[in-house]
C-alpha cells in the first residue's frame, strides 16, 4: 500500500500505528498502574464516562456490535416485545449482518425514508408494539444529519407514550454535541440507555461503552459474559479510550467549525457539492459528478503520487454517475486548510473524468 504522509480520512494509520498508540499510553499510565479492580484503566473509564452520561452505570464492551444488541435484548425482555424500529440506514441492520435476528430473535421494524432524516411523522406511521425506538445521532448513512432538539424530544416522548424504551446509538455523540450545545448528560438523558463509541471519534483503539441505570447493567453484565466480551485485559482500549476523552473530546465544536468551512469552500468551487449544508456535525458527505469506480482510480493515483489520501470508500448514487465519500474532520483533516480540500477534491474529479 503507498505510503500515506497526509490524509483528509479520521482513521487513517497516521495517528493510529502502534508505537505512536503505545507511546502515548506509556507517557499517560504510571509504571505501578493497576490491572484489575476498582482503579485498573476499565474501571475509571466505566466511571468517568457513567458521570459524564449522567447514568447511575456505565461498562464497558469489546465493541458497539454487542453493546447495542445487549441493551436491544434487555428492552425486548423486558418489555416483553421483540421489535424494535429505527431509521432505515441504521448500522445494527445495515453493518451487522443482523446479528438482532441471529443472535437474539428480534425483529426490526423501518421507519422513515433511507434518503431523509427519521421525523416524527415516520413514527406515527409505525402501530406494531415496540420494545424499543433506537436513534442515531448523527445520522451518519445520509450525511450526518441530526434532528433539532424540539424534534428529539419529541421522537423520545413518542416511544415512551408507547411503552417503548428509547436507545441512542451515540457512536459519534461527541461529534454531536457542539450542535446542541448542552452537556453530555442532558442529551443522554432522554434516553434509557445509551452506546457511545470508544474509537471513532475519540481516535482510540476499539471498545465501547454501555450506560444506563442500575438493573439494566446488571443484565448487561451477564450478556456480556454470554457473549464472549468480559474481556479480562481490556486495559489497553481503556487507556487510548481516556486520551482521546482528555486530547480529542475537548476538540469537537473546533473541528465541526472547520467542517463548515470546508464545506463553504467545496460548494463554492462549484465542482462538487456537500450534504448536509451547513454540516451540523464535523461528518459530512460530498457529492461527486462521477461514478465511484472513477472516483476510487482518481483517489488511488493521488495517494500513489502524492501521499494524500482523500477518502477511504466512496459508494453510487442511484443516480449514474454520481457518487458520495464521508468526510469527518478530526486531527488529520485539521492540517488541510478549506482552500486546500476544495482543490484537492476539484483534481479529483479532472483525473477521474479522464
Amino acid at each position: 500500500m503507498p505510503d500515506i504522509r497526509r490524509s483528509l480520512v479520521a482513521h487513517a494509520p497516521l495517528r493510529r500505528r502502534p508505537h505512536t498508540m503505545l507511546r502515548r499510553m506509556l507517557e499517560r499510565m504510571p509504571p505501578d498502574a493497576e490491572l484489575y479492580g476498582p482503579d485498573a484503566p476499565v474501571a475509571q473509564l466505566e466511571r468517568r464516562l457513567a458521570e459524564l452520561l449522567g447514568k447511575p452505570r456505565a461498562l464497558f464492551f469489546p465493541s458497539g456490535t454487542m453493546a447495542q444488541q445487549v441493551a436491544l435484548r434487555i428492552h425486548a425482555e423486558r418489555t416483553g416485545r421483540l421489535t424494535f424500529t429505527a431509521h432505515p440506514t441504521n448500522h445494527l441492520d445495515r453493518w451487522e449482518m443482523r446479528g438482532y435476528s441471529a443472535v437474539h430473535g428480534l425483529r426490526y421494524l423501518p421507519a422513515g425514508d433511507a434518503v431523509r432524516p427519521l421525523t416524527l411523522d415516520d413514527l406515527n406511521e409505525v402501530t406494531e408494539p415496540l420494545a424499543a425506538l433506537l436513534i442515531e445521532l448523527p445520522q451518519r448513512e445520509i450525511g450526518g444529519f441530526l434532528p433539532t432538539w424540539e424534534e428529539l424530544g419529541d421522537q423520545v416522548r413518542w416511544a415512551r407514550d408507547r411503552g417503548a424504551a428509547a436507545h441512542l446509538d451515540g457512536a459519534r455523540l461527541w461529534e454531536a454535541q457542539p450542535f446542541y450545545d448542552r452537556p453530555h448528560a442532558e442529551i443522554a438523558g432522554l434516553f434509557d440507555t445509551v452506546y457511545v463509541s470508544l474509537y471513532k471519534g475519540l481516535e482510540g483503539v476499539r471498545g465501547a461503552i454501555l450506560a444506563g441505570d442500575d438493573d439494566t447493567i446488571r443484565q448487561a453484565e451477564v450478556w456480556r459474559q454470554r457473549l464472549g466480551g468480559a474481556l479480562p485485559d481490556a486495559w489497553p482500549l481503556a487507556v487510548a479510550a481516556m486520551i482521546g476523552l482528555d486530547d480529542v473530546m475537548p476538540r469537537m465544536a473546533a473541528f465541526r467549525d472547520h467542517a463548515v468551512a470546508v464545506a463553504k469552500a467545496i460548494n463554492t468551487a462549484g465542482v462538487a457539492a456537500v450534504v448536509p449544508d451547513p454540516p451540523p456535525t464535523a461528518l459530512f458527505h460530498v457529492l461527486l459528478p462521477v461514478d465511484a469506480a472513477a472516483a476510487v482510480k482518481a483517489r488511488d493515483e493521488l495517494l500513489e503520487e502524492q501521499g494524500v489520501q482523500v477518502f477511504s470508500y466512496a459508494r453510487d448514487e442511484s443516480v449514474p454517475g454520481r457518487c458520495r465519500f464521508e468526510v469527518t474532520i478530526s486531527e488529520n483533516a485539521m492540517e488541510f486548510t478549506p482552500g486546500e480540500v476544495a482543490e484537492l477534491i476539484d483534481e479529483l474529479v479532472r483525473r477521474a473524468l479522464r
